[in-house]
């Protein structure tokens, strides 16, 4: 009998620690912030159907107005949240019509970012280095999450001429090509803990859920499908640049049987696609920054086999969520051995390590630092982490 043993895989347990907020009725009240988000505009937030980096920006903000933050969100018109919203556009610039010229979008942003930051404790943004040159001026505490990747020609030489501003990783791996940027740490993502139920039942098929462009993998998964004898069911945006890519090597090949487009999905069809499936399949051939959708599918308790590429090895836990395959071989063979992985484990894990609570409270912690308060990370009533990339915040 096959087993994790066999391939010579080994299981480590990877550590977690646990961080417990602040008690007593004044307690919200003392660490309350006054914090500004920034969002891209190419998507709404949460965007309707893809979008990963305005998805996150969507649940830590919600998470920050729980634990009591005043949040002010700078997004476009169309976006939905509980936070103060300056809307920059009316609608996000991929889906507007007609279309707007994204420069003057983001001068928009950008002058609207300027006229308000003042009011606020900190800014947090997520549009890459646009807004460096404005907001290391300023004098406001600020933060920048990068979520794309930094291996791209010119990156480096931008981030190199602001030295002193603040940057989050969102794996390890991300930051490696840029080593001497001023990182505060590595926050993984997070989502909401009941945005996605998990179901015990292994599915039936294979899921496939991105972006079909070559360095996402959708050619090896329908491969690694065919080979294991598993239908592929594929929830994925076909980008306006690779149309070309998507009709010649794509197209042919899905037949509605074996290979089934699906198309894009919402998020309510997002939890019946990711929880009916065996696994997910995620062979990526570029270095991923994070991979949100394999956190999605680990909540609905779907394990993830993934090619050890880019943030891989630190959002799976080999054997426990899913498998860290070398190429199409492994993957077949991991495909074996799904039925010894237990899906209520692939939750748990999920619930240690990604949620949107913990993913808020970590960047809280740095918020407080750069605003000058004390950080919750030396507050006595907090328990001291015993390691770990990941601090999981108790709701």
């Amino acid at each position: 009998m096959l087993s994790l043993a066999s391939h010579g895989w080994a299981i480590s347990p990877r550590k977690t620690a646990g961080r417990v907020g602040r008690c007593g009725p004044h307690a919200e009240a003392e660490a309350r912030m006054r914090i500004a988000q920034i969002a891209p505009l190419a998507e709404s937030v949460p965007p309707s159907l893809y979008g990963g980096t305005e998805r996150v920006v969507a649940w830590l903000v919600d998470e920050l107005m729980e634990l009591g933050h005043d949040v002010t969100l700078f997004a476009t018109g169309d976006s939905r949240t509980r936070a103060k919203l300056v809307p920059v556009l009316p609608r996000a610039l991929r889906l507007a019509r007609p279309r707007s010229d994204p420069i003057a979008a983001q001068a928009a942003l950008i002058g609207s970012v300027a006229e308000h930051a003042s009011e606020f404790d900190v800014i947090h943004a997520h549009i890459d280095w646009l807004h460096l040159p404005l907001l290391t001026r300023l004098g406001v505490p600020f933060l920048t999450t990068l979520h794309g990747r930094l291996d791209l020609r010119g990156v480096s030489d931008v981030i190199s001429r602001f030295p002193a501003a603040p940057f989050v990783s969102i794996s390890d791996n991300q930051r490696l090509p840029i080593p001497r940027a001023n990182w505060l740490g590595t926050i993984y993502h997070g989502l909401p803990a009941d945005s996605l139920r998990p179901v015990i039942k292994a599915g039936s098929y294979l899921a496939f859920l991105g972006r079909l462009t070559g360095d996402k993998g959708p050619e090896a998964a329908i491969r690694i499908a065919r080979a294991a004898g598993l239908p592929l069911r594929m929830a994925a945006k076909v980008p306006r640049d690779d149309r070309v890519y998507f009709k010649k090597q794509l197209e042919p090949q899905i037949d509605g049987t074996q290979v089934e487009l699906v198309g894009e999905v919402n998020d309510t069809a997002k939890q019946d696609f990711l929880a009916g499936a065996a696994a997910l399949l995620f062979p990526i051939n570029w270095p991923e920054p994070f991979g949100l959708v394999m956190i999605e599918a680990m909540a609905c308790g779907t394990p993830v086999i993934a090619f050890r590429s880019g943030s891989v090895p630190e959002v799976i836990d080999h054997g426990v969520t899913g498998f860290v395959v070398d190429g199409e071989e492994e993957a077949v063979k991991a495909i074996q051995l799904l039925d010894q992985l237990d899906r209520s484990r692939v939750r748990a894990r999920f619930e240690q390590r990604f949620t949107a609570r913990r993913m808020a409270g970590e960047y809280v912690h740095h918020y407080e630092t750069l605003a000058g308060r004390k950080s919750m990370a030396h507050d006595n009533s907090l328990i001291a982490a015993d390691g770990g990339s990941t601090l999981a915040v108790s709701p």
